[in-house]
């Protein structure tokens, strides 16, 4: 058989441009998220996030239950934030029926937070090493965030998903060694910190790898809503916990950790110091917290959310999560929205990651602490 030659030339192959799927099941990812990166060779030239793999519809599950029955929910946004979540919308809730919380309860509620803040920071601290070809920190991180969860796992039965702080408390009170289990994590872990300092980041590798990579300009953080440790890297002093005071916490002296590196160094160290503002704020809420008195203040067998429209807000581990409430006179609220910090925060990594090259796509991205499931509700 003849086979007659093409009459229009064959244009030539060209690698100048590609584009590459990094994910949805590519080990960079800390969840379900699929980068499709466009590429020069190694260097990023564009970027544009996949979401929708474990969208939920958590907001519309929201609406059909009641406003008490949506807690247990809250905890499976960023469901390394668990506690922290349950007081943001139990705030939104007590707003909405003004009521009061025991003062015991939010005491309890701020310790329970930030050793949630510590124990997120320890695993992703651990995965940050791990991203970037250290395994020993990951296992350091893990056996540490152990002695948190076994706090937790006395307390409400859970490790993970808490459902704990609930609207009007706490769903009980702490169980009789709380205070005294608490005490001795904070003297365990206060030198560990340093530790972690000499481990991951004295070594020279993983300072070539994220000083002056992944700049994030404050403007540019601001213009995006960024929020948490990823915002306070590029310098801007910005914390709900001082800027937007609830609970308890204008009874405690802490520092806001800031850095004004703007880099992926700046977001990492951001984060040590953090555990090390939140081991403050415990001890010093440990020392103030009432002895005994009530966790939660009784509720009506059906509770109402008035008509209305309501915002709370809390700073979660990666940034500020805020709910807002409309409530139409029913048990069931109206309508649910859900701000979450990780949704803003990656809209800002396209702009960043631009120039850099490929592997540089992992370090950035790591230094976010992105949790897909806060974003893909």
């Amino acid at each position: 058989m003849n086979v007659l030659a093409p009459t229009t030339p064959v244009a030539t192959p060209t690698i100048d441009e590609y584009f590459v799927n990094m994910g949805p099941q590519h080990p960079s990812t800390h969840g379900v998220l699929r980068l499709v990166t466009r590429l020069a060779g190694e260097t990023v030239l564009g970027m544009s996030p996949h979401l929708g793999y474990v969208h939920r519809g958590i907001e519309k599950m929201g609406e059909a239950q009641t406003a008490v029955q949506f807690t247990h929910l809250t905890s499976r946004l960023d469901y390394l934030s668990a506690h922290m979540n349950n007081w943001g919308w139990a705030m939104a809730v007590e707003q909405a029926c003004n009521i009061a919380v025991p003062e015991r309860a939010e005491y309890v509620r701020v310790i329970l937070s930030e050793l949630t803040r510590i124990s997120s920071h320890q695993l992703w601290w651990g995965v940050f090493g791990m991203d970037l070809g250290a395994f020993t920190p990951f296992l350091y991180g893990f056996r540490d965030r152990e002695k948190v969860n076994d706090i937790f796992e006395k307390t409400c039965g859970q490790r993970l998903t808490m459902n704990y702080i609930i609207p009007g408390g706490l769903m009980e009170d702490v169980e009789e060694n709380f205070v005294k289990d608490t005490r001795e994590f904070c003297e365990y872990f206060k030198p560990l910190i340093e530790e972690y300092e000499r481990l991951l980041s004295g070594n020279i590798i993983i300072q070539e790898r994220t000083k002056g990579v992944g700049i994030l300009p404050p403007d540019l953080a601001k213009a995006y809503g960024v929020t948490g440790p990823t915002l306070r890297g590029s310098g801007v002093d910005y914390d709900v916990r001082k800027n937007h005071q609830y609970g308890v916490y204008d009874r405690f002296e802490w520092k806001t950790a800031v850095s004004d590196g703007c880099d992926s160094w700046a977001r990492y160290k951001v984060r040590l110091e953090e555990m090390r503002q939140s081991l403050k704020i415990i001890e010093q809420a440990l020392v103030g917290m009432p002895k005994e008195g009530p966790v939660r203040t009784k509720l009506p067998a059906v509770l109402r959310i008035p008509p209305g429209r309501y915002l709370s807000r809390c700073e979660a581990a990666r940034g500020e999560i805020a709910f807002y409430l409309v409530g139409d006179g029913t048990p069931k609220p109206y309508r649910v929205k859900i701000r979450s910090a990780g949704f803003s925060n990656l809209s800002a990594l396209p702009h960043i990651v631009k120039g850099w090259r490929v592997a540089d796509i992992v370090t950035i991205m790591s230094t976010f602490d992105l949790v897909i499931p806060d974003i893909d509700r």
